[in-house]
């Protein structure tokens, strides 16, 4: 039996653990914790059922990378549409392909397996020697498709994060109005397009029946067996954190998930508590205000700037007054979110602040049918599609 113990007690501001009060982790429904089913939204979502990724096409990704190529170096980009493989398979394939090592093929972003997607890749050439065959692997799979559509040289490797953002183009099929007609879903999609959607993170972050979380406690449960070695001049990750980063990845979404939910339900989502932390639209600036006034409720109304949420680790020390002590409360109540958080405390992981708010940008539609609605809308970089999808439909069904 999987047995962790978790963080009640309360010592100079700080979380102890508890050893009298163990909780079995095989009993916990991770699954239900990382359903966006399950999580609040400002509004009903009008459609009460529906159907995507019925097909790669139904599930369409187009990187949005602005840059210009030197068109010299030795760094060849291209970029790729695929179907039915992930983007770290592909990155496998394209280093086979090219006789390099996997560290020397750059991407920016993951993108979805199950969807049809364009994406820029770089492979680091240094004598700029092409592969001797065409790009045609043959071990992929009857549903998998892969081609180049176009290549430049550059004299940077792509890194990951440098895309600005993505546009999905989804097609929601097999559509239950329940009491509701096409009228007001497109009421509700203008609402969307205004006002933006609560920032969740996607299913994707969780693993399968949110499973990553789980493997998350477990690793917690563990000593520390590696401090983070202090130097000015740089800052080392110790191993433990680099080969579980995908666990501590889902520890910090799963807390924040929950403190936007308390905040959904409250009705601060997009309109901010005293203590804040603002996030500056299209940017990572962020600045705090103690009160809120007209100005930052004038800037708040138009989407210039947003709430924040707490990225679970040390130094959250931006936020105050009713913003922090909300986070808290959450995290405190919550004996998964308390365990948690410790565990990514004791691991000296960086807080960060994430935007409550999500802005749809050029979000249109249109009917293909009675039953078949085609959403066109741009996001940016780390966000995901199933949050403007949580809003607009009240049950997902898939064929993937």
């Amino acid at each position: 039996m999987a047995i962790v113990k978790y963080f009640i007690q309360i010592k100079d501001g700080l979380m102890i653990p508890d050893t009298n009060a163990p909780f079995d982790i095989t009993t916990i429904d991770f699954s239900a914790m990382t359903n966006m089913a399950k999580l609040p939204q400002p509004a009903l979502p009008p459609i009460k059922q529906a159907t995507y990724k019925a097909g790669a096409q139904d599930f369409v990704v187009n990187e949005i990378l602005d840059i210009d190529f030197a068109n010299t170096g030795e760094h060849l980009w291209l970029h790729i549409q695929k179907s039915g493989m992930n983007t770290a398979y592909l990155a496998k394939l394209l280093a086979e392909w090219a006789d390099i090592p996997l560290r020397d093929v750059g991407y920016s972003g993951l993108k979805d397996r199950q969807a049809l997607t364009r994406q820029w890749f770089s492979l680091r050439l240094p004598k700029k020697q092409l592969p001797a065959t065409t790009f045609a692997p043959s071990d992929i799979g009857d549903h998998e498709t892969v081609a180049i559509l176009v290549q430049h040289w550059h004299n940077k490797k792509l890194n990951r994060g440098t895309h600005r953002g993505n546009q999905f183009i989804i097609t929601l099929r097999d559509i239950d109005f329940g009491s509701n007609d096409k009228s007001s879903i497109e009421q509700h999609l203008q609402v969307i397009s205004a006002r933006g959607v609560p920032n969740y993170f996607g299913p994707q972050r969780f693993g399968f029946d949110g499973n990553n979380n789980k493997e998350a406690l477990r690793f917690f449960a563990r000593p520390v067996t590696q401090k983070p070695i202090a130097n000015k001049k740089s800052k080392r990750k110790s191993a433990s954190r680099e080969q579980n980063s995908m666990e501590l990845s889902a520890a910090r979404s799963l807390i924040f998930n929950e403190i936007l939910a308390a905040r959904v339900r409250g009705g601060s989502w997009d309109t901010g508590v005293d203590g804040e932390v603002f996030n500056l639209n299209g940017s990572g600036s962020i600045f705090t205000s103690a009160t809120i006034d007209e100005t930052l409720r004038v800037r708040l109304e138009s989407g210039d700037i947003h709430p924040t949420g707490v990225l679970w680790g040390v130094g959250n020390d931006k936020v105050a007054g009713i913003a922090a002590q909300l986070e808290k409360d959450i995290v405190q109540r919550n004996p998964v979110l308390n365990q948690l958080a410790i565990g990514l405390t004791q691991r000296d992981i960086k807080a960060q602040r994430r935007a409550l708010r999500l802005p749809v940008e050029n979000l249109t539609w249109e009917w293909a049918d009675e039953q078949t609605l085609i959403l066109s809308f741009t996001l940016i970089t780390g966000s995901f599609a199933t949050s403007v999808l949580a809003s607009l439909v009240q049950r997902l069904n898939t064929k993937d």
